[in-house]
């Protein structure tokens, strides 16, 4: 039976800001998952910034354009930093870099397991065996108990291995719209798979 009291399954992305690089992937992620399912609701995509410099400001806009030129949303989009709450309700969290995956773990010590480098994640998807997943069905629960297991099976994988240098997404603030384009399609490079996985 399906328990409609579960909440959707929820990725945390995270970076310095919280108005480049984490909504973006906040935004392709879910566009991502609404492109396989046509279903806006079944995982919730969120991002918060380690400072909160600019808390309740809009995505930058070379940010905004980029996830519009990708087709997903930009709407009612407003900065925030981040808390011990956020991580305590995520089940994915996806760092812009090492030194956020460093932040989280001391802040929530037991989110370790759960929390990865973007670029990371995105090169331990490959590795994961699929046919060991929960079934695949657009529906919330089914969603939450695949995208658990894929995290699961993505900790087993990467052990005790550190991130490598090039799994961090560098900092395009105040760089061009090539930078941002850039920083794209490395993000797209993990949410796109990621929603594969658990929408194939």
């Amino acid at each position: 039976m399906g328990r409609p009291d579960v909440a959707p399954f929820t990725v945390l992305h995270i970076c310095m800001g919280n108005i480049c690089r984490s909504p973006m992937a906040e935004r392709l992620l879910a566009r991502a998952v609404r492109d396989r399912s046509g279903e806006p609701d079944l995982l919730r995509s969120v991002s918060a910034g380690t400072g909160g410099w600019h808390e309740g400001e809009e995505m930058n806009p070379p940010a905004a354009r980029q996830v519009r030129a990708r087709r997903g949303s930009d709407e009612g989009f407003a900065a925030r930093k981040l808390r011990g709450d956020f991580i305590d309700e995520a089940d994915l969290i996806l760092t812009a870099t090492s030194d956020q995956y460093d932040y989280v773990v001391a802040l929530r010590p037991d989110a370790a397991e759960r929390t990865f480098v973007l670029g990371e994640f995105g090169r331990l998807l490959a590795g994961i065996d699929r046919s060991a997943l929960p079934p695949a069905e657009p529906k919330p629960d089914a969603v939450h108990a695949r995208g658990s297991a894929i995290v699961a099976a993505a900790a087993r994988l990467r052990g005790d291995s550190d991130p490598q240098p090039g799994d961090d997404l560098d900092d395009p603030w105040g760089r061009g719209d090539q930078t941002f384009q850039r920083i794209g399609d490395e993000i797209e490079d993990t949410t796109v798979p990621l929603a594969k996985l658990l929408l194939p």
